[in-house]
């Protein structure tokens, strides 16, 4: 379980394609306080720490993990968002979030609006109900508020301000049109949706 606040930016420094790919990640974490199978959400997918030493870690990524987030997630030199896993007594600064990419979404835009940026999102169509201005989602493991939702043509789409501070300790501040994102929705509008259609069929 994680809350979508960001503790440090890794960067991928290498690749190892065995039976799963292995992915080596720099990092600014002391390792010394990692135990091996800790889960780390990296850009939003919660991975098993399966090596490490000092300043980086390791995970494998399955075939099925790779064909659900954003291409080019895993590539050398790709700097990605890193959050350990929310412990008890942790502060819950963001919102719950699980480590489970629900799918990629597309930037369509971003634009500087006073000091901060707006960014547009486009998402699949099967996740467009479960996003509503004001909620949270978290993109790339970043916990955000929705400031809209446009519904029109081509497709469902959602607008977001990201602040200086964000862009500054997340990889948000990279964002640019066409980029693939990890999207996961928040778990309590999946809940309450499945709440609404076991309703409608009783």
């Amino acid at each position: 379980m994680f809350t979508g606040i960001v503790s440090d930016i890794g960067t991928i420094e290498s690749l190892d394609q065995r039976g799963d790919l292995r992915v080596k990640i720099t990092c600014g974490y002391d390792m010394d306080g990692v135990d091996m199978g800790a889960s780390i959400a990296c850009s939003g997918i919660c991975l098993t720490v399966v090596d490490k030493g000092t300043g980086w870690f390791a995970v494998d990524v399955s075939g099925e993990t790779i064909s659900c987030v954003a291409a080019g997630q895993f590539e050398a030199g790709r700097r990605i968002n890193l959050e350990r896993a929310l412990k008890v007594g942790d502060e819950l600064g963001g919102h719950i979030v699980t480590g489970h990419v629900d799918g990629v979404g597309e930037v369509v835009s971003s634009s500087a609006v006073g000091d901060s940026t707006e960014v547009v999102i486009r998402v699949p169509e099967d996740l467009a109900p479960y996003i509503a201005a004001k909620g949270s989602i978290t993109v790339d493991g970043v916990s955000l508020t929705v400031n809209a939702v446009s519904d029109e043509a081509p497709g469902t789409q959602f607008s977001l301000n990201i602040i200086p501070h964000t862009a500054q300790v997340t990889t948000l501040g990279e964002l640019q049109p066409g980029r693939a994102v990890n999207l996961e929705i928040d778990i309590l509008a999946r809940y309450l949706a499945r709440m609404e259609q076991a309703k409608s069929l009783s």
